[in-house]
């Protein structure tokens, strides 16, 4: 089964050195998509909790459908993604002991309004700047960030404590290719970051949420 890890790992460093600033290609699709279907694999041969491999096969449908670069694969990629966010909020909710009132504690309370500004910065700056896909990029905002607050109500015991990492890791990955996509100008010098810290950080992420809900 560890094998699947080390298969998972390889793929996610070949995308990362080879393929992040590479144009669209069947090559770029099977590396990307072959390292979280890895490590969908292992859950599901490891008897992993059904909502993280409904999370994890929704995102790495996701990554088919985003690396194909077309519009029409880009509206389905974000509906893909958007239902593996959906499933991961269900899967902390129902984490044993996950407790919803610890949303309401003076230091969550400041984090969730944080985020609700941020939020809604994004949203603005993304309906003036995504054209004809403003309507399902804003709309996604909501769902990303829904994640990030449900991952505070998971206990921070054991592996669990690497949830609030992981999800903190997934938003900004999120957030960094929505700039990219949409706000950064063509020649932005960021431009030649942006794409290892996107995918950097949302492997780091899914890697994060199986350790924190598996047997590894």
């Amino acid at each position: 089964m560890m094998s699947l890890l080390l298969v998972a790992a390889l793929c996610a460093l070949i995308y990362l050195l080879k393929f992040c600033h590479s144009p669209a290609s069947w090559a770029k699709t099977a590396v990307k998509t072959g390292s979280i279907a890895a490590l969908l694999m292992f859950v599901i041969l490891t008897n992993g909790p059904v909502l993280l491999i409904a999370a994890l096969g929704f995102c790495g449908a996701g990554d088919y459908l985003l690396s194909r670069d077309n519009e029409r694969a880009f509206l389905a990629g974000v509906g893909s993604f958007a239902a593996g966010h959906i499933a991961y909020i269900a899967l902390f909710l129902t984490t044993p002991m996950a407790r919803i009132d610890v949303l309401m504690t003076s230091g969550n309370v400041m984090i969730i309004a944080a985020l609700v500004v941020y939020g809604a910065i994004m949203m603005r700056q993304l309906f003036r700047k995504a054209g004809a896909l403003r309507y399902a990029v804003i709309g996604y905002v909501p769902v990303i960030l829904a994640m990030g607050v449900a991952a505070l109500c998971v206990p921070t015991s054991g592996m669990l404590r690497l949830v609030v990492p992981s999800a903190l890791l997934f938003m900004i990955s999120d957030s960094v290719l929505a700039g990219e996509l949409f706000l950064l100008r063509d020649d932005h010098p960021l431009r030649r970051a942006t794409p290892y810290v996107v995918w950097s950080f949302y492997w780091l992420a899914q890697f994060g949420f199986l350790l924190a809900f598996s047997d590894v």
